[in-house]
């Protein structure tokens, strides 16, 4: 009896592999709409911020950093586990920072019944449950391909037809974001 191809995962990997890389992409597509909409926002709400203009600056540097890094990004930053660790530092600076700007909305009443800053942190929410729900289609993708390359049969599959095809990296959680934020009023 004649082997099957399609039975042993040969075209499971390429399609594993291809749905790695697209989630990826929509994880680095969410961070890049970050980039482009949060200078737009903040430039609109400024007036009214003064007294916060320090935390604003800080996100603009801190996507500033995170933009620089997402074009620096080398080719293999998937199984780079380096270079995958400076992208989550890099993009975790900016949502602290972002998160910090969230907590003054609450110190000052005055920006918060402002419409504008209302618009900004009903944007800056639905942009981070958006790169949320990215990361979190990415780790699913990663799970699978990483699962397929280190089981059997396709296990046996890559190593024959696919050689260069190594696990992916995944997003962890820093010792920071681990603990628990504190709230003040």
């Amino acid at each position: 009896m004649a082997l099957v191809p399609s039975g042993c995962g040969i075209n499971r990997l390429p399609s594993l592999d291809e749905q790695v890389k697209a989630a990826w992409s929509e994880v680095l597509n969410q961070y890049q709409r970050r980039s482009d909409l949060i200078p737009n926002l903040v430039e609109t709400v400024k007036g009214y911020a003064r007294q916060e203009q320090q935390v604003l600056t800080k996100v603009t540097e801190a996507r500033a950093k995170a933009t620089q890094t997402q074009v620096q990004l080398p080719s293999d930053v998937l199984s780079n586990p380096a270079a995958f660790h400076q992208f989550e530092e890099n993009q975790a600076a900016l949502t602290g920072t972002l998160s910090r700007l969230l907590v003054a909305v609450e110190r000052y009443p005055n920006l918060k019944s402002d419409q504008n800053f209302l618009a900004l942190q009903s944007q800056l929410e639905g942009t981070e449950n958006r790169i949320a729900v990215a990361r979190r289609d990415y780790i699913n993708a990663v799970q699978a391909y990483n699962t397929a390359l280190r089981t059997i049969p396709t296990r046996w599959t890559a190593a024959m037809f696919y050689p260069n095809l190594t696990l992916r990296q995944t997003f962890t959680i820093s010792d920071q974001a681990q603990q628990v934020p504190q709230v003040k009023f």
